[in-house]
């Protein structure tokens, strides 16, 4: 009924199966029976298809969101049974778009749900379309413990987070793991479906100033080396782990010091008693995957990744074979249902629509008026003013924490990354909308102190992003990029002058370093603005995880930039534009 929906279907087997001596029967009496299990995972935040930063549905082709996925899940429930169906997410909801951002920070008009009691727009919307678990990402750790507790008190479905424990006690934080009861499509005893929830331990270092001294992350594997027995010993007759975390791959910090970051395939061949790993954290699109036990001979584990922010959903119907009143999983049918195919669900849209209409009103605030337009379209090859925006608030919230303490006559430079190249401010009015838009994620504000070697080392990073262009090319600025590292690990400096040379090898293209004319020697010292992300070992960027901290007041980036164009009415590049870096090739200039 839902084949045409359905981008990819397949089945695998998981272990070998006898053939079938009849209907609903295998070899030697087995009795054969199934259920779905429907996923999604990096909801971030994404209630309705609605794009706050363009104030527009999202386009025919890229439909995302819970109200989507409210229909699609419906769908599966007509066909399937509602009693055949399990719900499931792996992950990161509650960060993402404005309309949490007002949940968690509150707005000019109302507070925070931890302040005014409301229940977590997340939580409604879980609840409405029934989800049975959801595993902790690292974005829940985002807003502080106390939301996350505030969020997981509202969520009917109970909140795991195996490797998660309370520094205090030693003991878990959340609840590892939860029993399920399905009933199969094919008759039968029930099926208890045991769902232990994992996520990645970087949050240890993302989050480090909500999480540090309260929570510590384990070894993802590790976890699920304790806790699957454990949920087969309570009656587990079925095994499904919740994986906040990329099939494989390097982790983005020093896993010599924290577990890695993408273990889901490791924990499919690693683990005994496993049957589906629900992976994510990665924001690919892969909804089927088979990954060879290492543990138990012949048999294979699903691993299945749906599409991030809503825009798919994964539908993997599990068949079992029951032998002397024991289920095993012998293989599993997967479709991947789009949000296209689905039309949002009215009564689910009608729920959320207060909290829409919240967010619409805070988004559509003018803040300022623009002399005029300011992009980011050219951002990741040029010093831009719309970037000047950003560092020149940064710099100047750093030398007023500063002032009055020993560090306050070092220079400031601040760092900033592009994060969306079709960021603009347009001339005219400028609402929160398009400051949100230019700075999209809820980092916080904090400085270290660093010398002029350790700046050089930290540029020669983030220039890296390039790709080389030999001297007396022509250089073309879409395939700049060498394709691995993503746009927000290109740090961009101001306050300091330097040339990024594309004729030069990594790691040997960064000029020499001078502020205000002066050459920035090796020993002298200066004091780094940056996000708290960054701050923490987020990208790998040399020193500054380790560098003194002299400056952080929690105060968010994007609200700053909203308080100084309140403040100040206007926002015109002669009052903080500059050119501080340009790329070359072999010294001559790329982009004039």
């Amino acid at each position: 009924a839902l084949a045409a929906a359905a981008l990819v279907a397949g089945t695998a087997p998981m272990a070998a199966a006898a053939p079938g001596d009849g209907p609903g029967r295998g070899a030697e009496g087995a009795r054969s029976a199934t259920f779905t299990l429907v996923s999604t995972t990096d909801l971030h935040g994404n209630v309705l298809d609605w794009d706050y930063f363009r104030s527009q549905p999202y386009a025919a082709g890229s439909e995302q969101g819970l109200s989507h996925v409210a229909s699609a899940v419906e769908a599966v429930r007509e066909d399937r049974g509602e009693r055949s169906v399990l719900v499931v997410d792996n992950g990161d909801s509650l960060q993402g778009t404005p309309l949490t951002y007002v949940a968690a920070r509150g707005s000019a008009t109302t507070g925070p749900v931890t302040a005014t009691g409301e229940e977590h727009p997340m939580a409604t919307a879980l609840d409405a379309i029934g989800y049975d678990a959801q595993v902790v990402g690292n974005h829940e750790f985002n807003y502080g413990l106390d939301l996350l507790r505030a969020y997981e008190q509202d969520l009917d479905a109970p909140l795991l987070g195996a490797n998660v424990t309370d520094v205090a006690t030693g003991e878990p934080a959340l609840q590892p793991w939860t029993i399920q009861r399905v009933r199969p499509t094919g008759g039968g005893k029930p099926v208890q479906v045991g769902i232990v929830g994992l996520t990645t331990p970087g949050s240890q270092v993302w989050d480090k100033q909500n999480v540090e001294g309260r929570l510590a992350f384990g070894d993802m594997v590790e976890a699920a080396q304790r806790y699957v027995p454990e949920v087969r010993a309570a009656g587990a007759d079925v095994v499904v782990v919740l994986s906040h975390s990329g099939r494989s791959g390097a982790s983005s910090y020093d896993d010599t010091v924290l577990p890695p970051e993408n273990v889901s395939d490791a924990i499919a061949a690693q683990v005994p008693g496993v049957d589906v790993v629900v992976a994510g954290h990665s924001h690919r699109d892969l909804p089927e995957a088979w990954v060879d036990s290492a543990v138990e001979p012949g048999k294979r584990v699903l691993v299945t990744q749906p599409y991030r922010y809503g825009a798919s959903v994964t539908a993997s119907d599990l068949h079992l074979e029951r032998v002397r009143g024991e289920y095993r999983v012998t293989g599993a049918d997967v479709e991947e249902l789009r949000a296209g195919d689905f039309p949002e669900d009215p009564a689910f849209t009608a729920l959320m629509q207060p909290w829409h209409q919240r967010t619409l009103d805070y988004v559509d605030t003018v803040v300022a008026t623009s002399a005029t337009e300011l992009s980011a379209r050219d951002a990741r090859w040029r010093d831009t003013a719309i970037m000047d925006f950003v560092h020149d608030v940064q710099r100047d919230a750093v030398r007023q924490g500063l002032a009055g303490t020993p560090d306050a006559d070092l220079p400031v430079v601040s760092v900033a990354a592009p994060f969306r190249a079709d960021a603009v401010f347009p001339a005219g009015e400028v609402t929160i909308r398009d400051v949100a838009g230019l700075y999209i994620y809820d980092n916080t504000l904090q400085a270290v102190r660093m010398t002029g070697a350790e700046l050089h080392d930290y540029l020669e990073h983030s220039a890296r992003y390039y790709a080389s262009v030999p001297p007396g090319d022509p250089a073309d600025p879409t395939s700049l990029s060498a394709g691995t590292t993503p746009d927000y690990n290109l740090d961009q400096l101001a306050g300091v002058s330097y040339e990024i040379d594309l004729a030069q090898p990594a790691g040997s293209r960064v000029g020499p370093l001078s502020i205000d004319g002066q050459a920035l020697g090796d020993d002298d010292e200066l004091v780094l603005a940056v996000n708290n992300y960054r701050r923490s070992g987020g990208g790998g960027f040399p020193h500054v995880a380790s560098a003194p901290l002299v400056y952080d007041r929690q105060q968010d980036i994007r609200q700053l930039l909203i308080d100084r164009a309140q403040e100040t009415g206007s926002i015109d590049p002669a009052d903080f534009a500059a050119v501080d870096w340009r790329l070359v090739a072999d010294g001559e200039p790329l982009f004039g």
